[in-house]
């Protein structure tokens, strides 16, 4: 099993959010099994060994980050800050027909029921014919962070989860 994690993270928490999930899966599957990367490295053409993709985004004003979002985001102080995001990447990326594909992202609790980042990219792959899920958002403190209590080892469960599912339909 192969699984990729695509990420963009512009203080650092979806980053920690995607290494704990990549965590879970190498549990199950191995540490080879599982890669990292940012959406700006990430590439457009998948590996054709690939069965897991995860895409996982801080939430921006109930959706993915755009250019603006990001703009202000390094005005804030944020170190991280690539021109090119999920947003972009996905509208460049090949999904192959049949790969399984989950979305996450890092969200302010209480305002997760108006939008998130994994609803967006799970609508946006779509368009692209993918079939995605919309899987958890992980809590942020505030803009800048920190993680709330907890979410490191949700999103280790969450990335087990997610090889165990791949491992029960292979």
């Amino acid at each position: 099993m192969t699984a990729l994690i695509v990420t963009e993270s512009l203080f650092g928490n979806t980053l920690a959010i995607a290494e704990a999930i990549g965590s879970g899966i190498a549990e199950v599957h191995g540490p080879e099994a599982v890669r990292v990367l940012h959406a700006s490295r990430a590439p457009s053409e998948l590996p054709t060994d690939l069965d897991l993709l995860v895409i996982g985004a801080p939430t921006h004003l109930l959706s993915l980050p755009n250019a603006g979002s990001r703009h202000d985001a390094e005005g804030k102080g944020a170190p991280q800050v690539q021109a090119t995001g999920v947003r972009e990447w996905i509208e460049s990326v090949t999904i192959p027909s049949g790969l399984l594909v989950a979305t996450f992202d890092t969200s302010i609790p209480d305002r997760i029921g108006l939008g998130t980042a994994a609803g967006a990219a799970a609508r946006a792959l779509r368009r692209r014919g993918a079939e995605a899920s919309v899987g958890p958002s992980f809590f942020v403190t505030g803009m800048e962070g920190p993680l709330a209590d907890g979410e490191l080892g949700r999103a280790t469960a969450w990335g087990r989860e997610l090889a165990g599912a791949l491992a029960s339909t292979a």
